[in-house]
């Protein structure tokens, strides 16, 4: 649905708010005619420059025409004088690695069948000429908290249209312990940078920790531009040999030598996960992701203040058309969203902690103090330990 000459309150009843960025918030609403519920991203456009409502246009283009299984759908875009409103899926059962942890039971065969949803996702974007560029686990959502529920792609903000296989620099984009080597080098790119993260999250799928970690952003980029990784004993020892097997050939630098989502789903670590894969619980894997999720939610908040108190700073320096520049030298966090882009007009950096997502933002409902608080505690304990 495309409802340009119809408004919103029509259609739609607004409830609770269920997360807020910078210049939009997302509320839970029903459909009036069907009782169907949905989440609606509600974008102030007064407050976008002309190149944000630019982005905003393109990600609402590339959601309209995604329509699979895993990845959350956009059901309607109306626009407004002052206000543009993205009607997406309802998903209810928030990020797939914080469920993981309150499972009784999590085997590799069940990393399998979690990376390979993902796979499929990214196969129908790549099918389609859609670049994701922003894989992540914030970015996975399951469907419901129904058991089994379905893995759903989520946070097309920093997706680009390419054309067939076309290889280009679009832009330094994405998450930087998820980053490719070509984007770091700043070669030209396309799908392959997608699999290079899932390289990366089906590692942490099955030990609970990145392949690639360092708390100094030159040295983690060093580490994934040389692709230095490898499998640690004793966690890895009982990882079958197919599933490492997997990673390495989505972890190959060259990306014209890297497997293409459709050569993954047929290996028969996925499709014959059943004969293949190992059906123990691995119970270190979650208690080592139990730490990592603990982590990055607690990098992501401190981000998060650094963002509005950066954004302080830039509204006071936007000039007169509309762009910023910011006096702070320091730079991302591995776990921020970074944008970079070329337009001719020289280049624009902007950090983006869980803002550029259209979907992070749904399973926001907790309030920063709350996520600071908890996250410290956790850490505090994995430091008494």
């Amino acid at each position: 649905m495309n409802n340009a000459s119809t408004k919103f309150s029509d259609n739609y009843d607004v409830k609770e708010e269920l997360g807020k960025g910078a210049f939009s918030v997302v509320r839970r609403c029903v459909h009036k005619s069907t009782c169907a519920e949905f989440a609606a991203k509600i974008i102030n456009t007064k407050k976008l420059s002309a190149r944000d409502f630019q982005k905003l246009e393109r990600e609402a283009r590339i959601c309209r025409k995604l329509q699979h299984p895993n990845i959350v759908r956009l059901h309607d875009s109306i626009q407004e004088e002052s206000y543009h409103y993205l009607v997406f899926d309802l998903v209810t059962g928030g990020e797939l690695f914080e469920d993981i942890v309150a499972r009784e039971f999590y085997s590799e065969a069940d990393a399998s069948h979690c990376i390979q949803q993902i796979l499929e996702s990214i196969a129908y974007c790549h099918a389609n000429s859609i670049v994701h560029r922003d894989l992540k686990p914030e970015n996975l959502l399951l469907a419901s908290k129904q058991k089994g529920a379905a893995v759903k792609l989520a946070d097309f903000g920093l997706a680009i249209e390419v054309t067939a296989d076309q290889e280009a620099w679009f832009g330094f984009a994405g998450t930087p312990g998820y980053l490719s080597p070509e984007v770091l080098k700043k070669d030209p790119y396309g799908k392959p940078v997608d699999i290079w993260a899932c390289g990366v999250i089906l590692y942490i799928l099955l030990v609970g920790y990145p392949p690639f970690w360092d708390e100094d952003q030159h040295r983690l980029y060093a580490q994934i531009k040389a692709g230095a990784y490898d499998y640690p004993s004793p966690e890895w020892d009982t990882v079958r040999p197919e599933a490492k097997q997997l990673i390495d050939r989505m972890l190959t630098v060259n990306p014209k030598k890297r497997i293409t989502a459709e050569e993954a789903l047929k290996v028969p670590w996925i499709c014959n996960r059943d004969r293949v894969a190992s059906a123990m619980h691995r119970q270190d894997t979650v208690d080592c992701l139990k730490k990592f999720n603990a982590r990055r939610k607690l990098k992501a908040a401190i981000s998060a203040v650094h963002m509005v108190t950066r954004m302080g700073g830039l509204l006071r320096t936007s000039d007169s058309t509309g762009s910023m520049a910011s006096s702070s030298g320091s730079g991302p966090s591995p776990q921020d969203t970074v944008v970079m882009t070329d337009d001719g007009q020289g280049t624009s950096t902007q950090t983006h902690p869980e803002e550029g997502a259209i979907l992070t933002t749904m399973i926001a409902t907790r309030n920063l103090s709350s996520k600071l608080s908890a996250a410290a505690a956790a850490s505090a304990a994995e430091g008494g330990e």
